[in-house]
């Protein structure tokens, strides 16, 4: 039950860190680097840290499990992303 949860929670963390990443990629494609765009690079990086360290503390035994949760998050996501994109294109 605990991998599960800590699964979980890692996916969460990397479809949000995703979801930053996203608009501060779209911010700068555009030339739209403002302060926001800023917050949204500082986000993008300091939140998948912060999650880590909690769990670091919380759930120790399992903080590998986040870890995959969060790297397999961002490579669906990205994969999804990319194929979505190319349909619609060509």
């Amino acid at each position: 039950m605990l991998i599960a949860l800590s699964i979980f929670i890692g996916v969460i963390t990397g479809i949000v860190q995703f979801l930053l990443l996203g608009k501060f990629t779209g911010a700068v494609s555009k030339g739209k680097v403002t302060g926001k765009t800023a917050i949204f690079a500082i986000t993008q990086f300091l939140f998948p840290f912060a999650v880590l360290v909690i769990c670091a503390f919380l759930i120790t035994d399992s903080l590998m499990w986040v870890a995959i949760g969060i790297v397999s998050a961002l490579i669906i996501c990205a994969v999804t992303k990319f194929l979505f994109s190319s349909k619609s294109k060509g």
